[in-house]
């Protein structure tokens, strides 16, 4: 018998739940600068389900009721977190106000919380 050779497995993409599309819009696409790389219905009026992309970081964002539990958090690499800081203090958004963590475990962090009151962690590791 001939042993199949082994899987490979890609990186995870995590799926976040989300309810509303124009409040998804705002925060994933205009405030933190994702792009969509696909979205689908069922059909008209159903939930949408849509992946984005911001360089290598993949998410898909569900309005799907089964899909995720709304509060999840997400753990991103970045290569410089003070130069996305800098960034995301200049777009502005009139909810957040993000600091940065010098301290957090992995290296210094900064945490936002979406709309739906998912977490997203921006971490440039240290180690």
């Amino acid at each position: 018998m001939v042993t199949p050779p082994p899987a490979t497995i890609g990186a995870p993409i995590p799926v976040l739940r989300v309810f509303d599309d124009a409040l998804t819009r705002a925060f994933y696409l205009d405030y933190l600068r994702f792009e969509v790389v696909f979205e689908h219905r069922f059909e008209p009026g159903l939930p949408l389900y849509r992946r984005v992309r911001r360089d290598s970081a993949l998410l898909d964002l569900s309005e799907h009721h089964g899909d995720s539990t709304p509060g999840s958090s997400v753990w991103f690499p970045v290569s410089d977190v003070h130069a996305l800081h800098a960034e995301l203090h200049h777009r502005g958004h009139p909810s957040l106000r993000p600091g940065i963590d010098p301290d957090a475990p992995g290296g210094p962090t900064m945490d936002l919380i979406d709309p739906f009151g998912n977490g997203l962690r921006f971490c440039q590791p240290t180690g």
